[in-house]
Formats: structure tokens, C-alpha cells, sequence
């Protein structure tokens, strides 16, 4: 199947053969669904902290946070070219009402000054061309590289919200979020996840601002960038599950998806990573519950270490008794909501204290969960694992079998969703990394169809970040409010109130 050009460029990838021929593998078996037991709710895998009890759990946070090594890490690779759909269509001619909304309020996006400055540079007056009805001329100078080039930027660079002192981005935005949580005594650090081609001009974004950043909010802001590993593409194949090739005859590899960036986190050298899109972000005035409840996230997460390191070292330090393997059953079931499978109570001592060490020594991650209200995105279910335990699982609709009724009841019976908002532990009982790729479940990705150079070829993603690329972490859910989550999926959604602030400076 493969020649030694084949296997040149497979090693030049910094992948192996017998990878490779796994992937295909998967193209030729498929990916089993999940099975989903039921769906996680309030009071049954999802924990709901009461207002009353919020100060008590900042307050926590606020005194444990300066001794932890923290990080805020961003996905923030993704193009905005489907952000600008409509816009594009418009360009062609094909204008809809999403597309006369954007003219219509055209003066409330945080870019019109730059692309008032972009048709200037070319002796247009802005003005003149809007009332001339002429959207062809605008939308070129916004979305193409003859002015802003928005249609091939990613979202992380585009100007999101108006300020007095000046438009900022989602990368700014981020910098200004990470100081209010990601704080350990004035020291802030930030991770953007970023595509080659455009890491350029997020380190110039980086070097333009930043002390101006630094200063106004009081502390010291360490950035760092990384790409997705070429090592974690993976290979194409024709319909007949025979490697695709390019036109030169070398094989093509695709980028496997966000669930690639557990390598980049993996990375990761801290006590707590704050994950969260890079498009999912507010204007200064509605950032104090986002703040709250990643407080309370991690302080959740670290209510729950702190016990689960006590009993790993009674586990570790003498012969327990059935008392304590009794005690860790039950905070494995109703604090980390891992089931033991069928049959477990007939196992012997030596067996479930094998079982539990196992369980318990494994990263942590405490996931909010937002009310479901129709957008799209992975639901909180208790799940069956290979193992034959249950545990909580954030499961895509991809990876349930719609066609099973009973299956997809349970998937529509979701009350939550993750918004992609999480706070990770990456470190064990003795501070030493864990090795996160050991914790995936390889049986969770994702295969899809693609074309290129006019040809049909068959596409494999990894399973995704925060599901299936950390399906075997111990996994906390805990309910935060719809206002943590205000995602940009089109232009126009800047123009909604939460990403209208009310204009104020520093």
C-alpha cells in the first residue's frame, strides 16, 4: 500500500507507519457510538451552587490561588470565514436578511473605523459609498486583503468590542479576563493555540499592547503561543478506504480537529488551566459573573482534589480495611460520579483496591454547564465506558446512534450543555505531570466527508478536546449561568446587547 516515498513522508510527519495504518483502520471499521445511560441533570451529575454560597467559594479561591501555578489556555486557530457566510454571499450577489441587518447597523461594529481607514487609503469616503447603496465595494474592502481581509483572519484578531480608549479583540479581551482569574499573586499567563500563517500577527498584537495591558491592570503578563502538532494529522483516504493522494502522488494529511490541542496542552506546565474559546468573551461590564464562576469551578475542582488525594494516600500508605474501600466507593460515585461496573461487589479486596487506585489517579477537569436554550454543542450524560463503568461524559450528537429510539430519547432528554468552559488539573498526588494522550478514548473520533483538487475523500478528526480526547479524567459538572456563555458564530452576533458596551475607558 505504501512505497518508500510513502514512508518518508509519513516519518517526515513525525507520525509511524503503524499509526497510519490504524487510521485507516478506523476508516474501515468506523467509530463505535457511546453509550449514553442517561442524561446528567441537577442534583444527578450536575451541581448547582446556590447564590448564598458564592463569596464562600471566591473567597477560597482567592486564598489558595496565589499558591497554584496557573495558566488560561485559548483555542484560538479557527478562521472566521464562517463568521462572515452571509457577508460573502452578499459579496456574490446573493443578499439575505442577515446581510441588510449588517448594513443596516453597520456604525455599532467595533471595526467600522478600520474599514472607514481601508477605503480611505484608496481615496473612498465610507459615507459616500453607503449612500450610494454600493455593499459591493464595503464587503471587498472588509472581507478581501484589498482592506481588512476579516474573511481570513482568525476570530482572535478581529475587533470585537468599542471602548473610549479604542476597539479591543478577543485576545485582548482575554488578557484582561485572565488577570481577573488566572492571577497567582501578579502573575498572569496566557496560551493562545494559534495557526502558523497568522502567529505572526498575534505576537505583533502581543508586542503592540501589552505593557499598556500590563499597566493598567497591575500585573505581569506572560503570553505564549502554540501550533497544532503536524504529528497529529491525520491521513485521507479515497471512498474505498485506499490513501488519498495529492496531485504529485504524495499522501494528504489534514488537521485532526481541536481534539489535536491535547497535545498542546499536554504541554502545558501548571497547577490549573482555564480553558474557554477565544470568541467567547464580554466587554468589561458583564465580565464579573464569567469571573465568579470559573472561581468557583476551580474552587469545586479543588474541593474535590484535596479529598481525592487523602484517600489515594490511605490507599497508598496501608492495607485498608473494607471501611475505607467503602469510603472511596462512595466519594468515586457521588462526588466524581464514577459507577463501578456490573459484578464489582463480588470482586475481591485486592481487586477493587486495584480498581479504585486506578480511578483515582487520573487528571481532574469541573466543566460548566449552561442551560440548554438550542445552541449546538456537547451535552453532560453519565456514560458507559469500555471498562464497564459509568462515569460523566460531555458527548457530541455525532457520537450517539440517532437511529437507536432509545438512544437518541436519552440525547434530546439534555437539560445542559458545555459551553466549553473548563478548568483542568494536570497534575498528580506528587505535582508530577500526567501524560494526557494516555487518558483518551481513541474509539471517539469523528469521520467526515471532504473534497479536494474536485475529488471526493473521506476525513478523520481525533476525538475532541473535551470530550472524547478526556474521556477517562475524573469529571465534575457544575452549572453556571447562560450569561457565561456568548459565543460569536456570525458577524451579527456582535451587534446583540452583550457585545454593545456601554462606551467607557480604562
Amino acid at each position: 500500500m505504501f512505497t518508500q516515498a510513502d514512508l518518508d513522508q509519513i516519518a517526515a510527519q513525525g507520525a509511524s507507519i503503524a499509526l497510519v495504518e490504524q487510521q485507516i483502520q478506523h476508516f474501515v471499521d468506523g467509530f463505535p457510538f457511546l453509550h449514553v445511560i442517561r442524561a446528567a441533570t441537577i442534583g444527578d451529575g450536575i451541581m448547582h451552587v446556590p447564590d448564598d454560597q458564592l463569596m464562600r467559594y471566591i473567597r477560597q479561591y482567592d486564598g489558595q490561588s496565589v499558591n497554584l501555578d496557573l495558566m488560561k489556555f485559548v483555542p484560538a486557530s479557527g478562521a472566521a470565514t464562517r463568521m462572515f457566510k452571509s457577508l460573502f454571499a452578499a459579496l456574490e450577489g446573493k443578499a439575505d436578511k442577515a446581510a441588510d441587518a449588517f448594513f443596516t447597523r453597520l456604525e455599532d461594529f467595533a471595526f467600522y473605523d478600520d474599514l472607514k481607514a481601508a477605503l480611505a487609503k484608496d481615496g473612498l469616503d465610507l459615507t459616500q459609498v453607503m449612500a450610494a447603496n454600493d455593499r459591493q465595494t464595503v464587503l471587498t474592502y472588509l472581507l478581501t486583503d484589498k482592506g481588512l481581509n476579516y474573511g481570513s483572519l482568525p476570530k482572535g484578531l478581529l475587533k470585537f468590542h468599542n471602548y473610549a480608549d479604542g476597539p479591543r479583540t478577543p485576545v485582548e479581551e482575554h488578557l484582561v479576563e485572565g488577570a481577573a482569574y488566572a492571577n497567582a499573586g501578579g502573575q498572569v499567563r496566557v496560551h493562545f493555540t494559534v495557526s502558523p500563517e497568522h502567529r505572526q500577527h498575534f505576537e505583533s498584537l502581543i508586542d503592540n499592547e501589552l505593557t499598556d495591558y500590563e499597566s493598567w491592570l497591575g500585573v505581569d503578563i506572560q503570553v505564549s503561543f502554540s501550533e497544532q502538532k503536524k504529528a497529529t494529522d491525520t491521513i485521507s483516504v479515497n471512498l474505498d478506504n485506499t490513501p488519498f493522494r495529492n496531485a504529485d502522488g504524495s499522501l494528504l494529511f489534514r488537521p485532526a480537529g481541536h481534539g489535536a490541542l491535547i497535545e498542546n496542552l499536554n504541554d502545558i506546565d501548571a497547577d490549573l488551566v482555564f480553558i474557554k474559546n477565544v470568541d467567547n468573551v464580554v466587554p468589561d461590564e458583564l465580565k464579573e459573573t464569567t469571573v465568579t464562576f470559573k472561581k468557583v469551578l476551580a474552587t469545586v475542582l479543588l474541593d474535590a482534589q484535596k479529598q481525592l488525594f487523602r484517600f489515594q494516600e490511605l490507599l497508598d500508605n496501608d492495607t485498608p480495611g473494607e471501611g475505607v474501600l467503602t469510603e472511596v466507593d462512595e466519594f468515586l460515585r457521588q462526588t466524581l460520579c464514577v459507577a463501578p461496573p456490573a459484578g464489582f461487589n463480588e470482586r475481591s479486596p485486592a481487586e477493587k483496591l486495584t480498581y479504585f487506585r486506578e480511578k483515582l489517579d487520573r487528571p481532574i477537569r469541573a466543566c460548566g454547564m449552561v442551560k440548554n436554550v438550542g445552541e449546538p454543542g456537547g451535552g453532560p450524560f453519565w456514560a458507559k465506558n469500555a471498562d464497564g463503568s459509568v462515569s460523566l461524559q460531555v458527548v457530541e450528537s455525532a457520537q450517539i446512534d440517532m437511529d437507536d429510539a432509545s438512544q437518541k430519547a436519552i440525547f434530546e432528554q439534555a437539560t445542559h450543555f458545555n459551553p466549553v468552559d473548563l478548568v483542568c488539573s494536570l497534575k498528580d498526588r506528587q505535582g508530577k505531570k500526567y501524560h494526557l494522550p494516555d487518558f483518551r478514548d481513541p474509539l471517539t473520533g469523528f469521520i467526515t466527508g471532504k473534497s479536494k483538487d474536485g475529488k471526493d475523500l473521506k476525513a478523520q478528526e481525533l476525538p475532541g478536546l473535551w470530550n472524547g480526547a478526556m474521556a477517562n479524567w475524573n469529571t465534575l459538572f457544575v452549572e453556571v449561568p447562560l450569561i457565561t456563555f456568548n459565543p460569536v458564530k456570525t458577524v451579527n452576533d456582535l451587534l446583540r446587547p452583550e457585545h454593545q458596551p456601554a462606551v467607557i475607558g480604562h
